[in-house]
This record gives C-alpha cells, structure tokens and sequence, in this order.
C-alpha cells in the first residue's frame, strides 16, 4: 500500500493509542480532463465515490456496491490502486484515544448511463449527485469552502486527492 499523506483532522490526537480502524475505496473514473464526482448541492463541494467496507467485504466488491448506490452506474473495470490516504480524528468512542481511516483510492471504468441511487439519508440530505467535472473546477471549488465555518469532514482529503491525481495523472496525459 502507497500512502499518498496522512491527515489529523484535530490537535492532540494520541495516533500511537488505542485506535478504532476504519477502511474505505474509492473510485477516481475518468474520461479526459472530467472526472465522475459525487456533487453535494447543499454544501457545494465535491468527493470521490466510494466509502467504508462493509465486514468481510473486499475492497473490488465495496467499490462495486458504492459507486452503483452513490452514481447508480456499474462498474466495468477495476484498475490498480493509485495510493491511500490516511485520517486521524478524535474518536467518539470513549475508550480509544484515536480514529484512524484509510481510503484507498483506485483507477476504474464505468459503463454509460446513470441509473438510480440508492442514498443514505445524510447523503440526500446533502443532495448527492453524480457529474462528470473538470479537475480543475472540483479543485477550486473544493478550495473555495476551506474558510467557512462548517466544512466537510472529506474536503481536506479530498483536495489532497484532486491535486495529486493531477500532478501525477494529468500531467503525463498534456
């Protein structure tokens, strides 16, 4: 496993204690310079599909099942893993002293056409989306709502991911 970074969500969290281990995919699918994005309307940013594995599910059928309820589309091909970033936070558990998860980021293809979602219900209520945007636009737009008060738990992992997919993915494509 590569890891791209590792990120601490908040000060003074013990990452060599008792930790809680969270393992999560997700997809980077691209045609050209857009890539499929899971656009939330309510906050306005963008994150890469995917999201935790389920017990005993492997990383190939998580994606599987994430993309197909996050975009309503099908995978075709899962390709090589591009890297994994690592989170720390402060648990909510009181008997641990660090969460800890890692997102596997991985190549894929998916088959034309959106179907239907299949959304949680803190995913409906931020008004998930799937669209194919320009790198570019998800960087800045991702960027923008750094000074807010409220942002994303995924933004700051998620603009490490953009901006390393396009220093090592799309500059070798130009």
């Amino acid at each position: 496993m590569n890891i791209l970074t590792e990120i601490h969500r908040a000060h003074g969290i013990k990452t060599q204690g008792k930790t809680i281990h969270r393992t999560a995919v997700r997809g980077v699918i691209l045609r050209g310079r857009n890539l499929l994005m899971i656009y939330s309307s309510n906050v306005d940013d963008y994150k890469f599909p995917g999201g935790g594995l389920d017990e005993g599910e492997s990383h190939e059928a998580a994606l599987r099942r994430e993309v197909q309820e996050e975009c309503g589309m099908s995978l075709a091909r899962v390709g090589d893993e591009i890297g994994a970033v690592v989170e720390y936070n402060i648990p909510i558990e009181k008997d641990y002293d660090a969460f800890k998860m890692t997102s596997h980021y991985y190549q894929c293809e998916v088959e034309d056409g959106f179907g239907a979602q299949k959304l949680d219900g803190y995913e409906r209520e931020l008004g998930f989306k799937p669209v194919w945007v320009d790198i570019e636009e998800a960087i800045q737009s991702n960027k923008s709502l750094l000074h807010c008060d409220r942002i994303p738990e995924w933004l700051r992992r998620e603009i490490f991911a953009l901006e390393y997919l396009k220093q090592n993915l799309f500059n070798n494509k130009e």
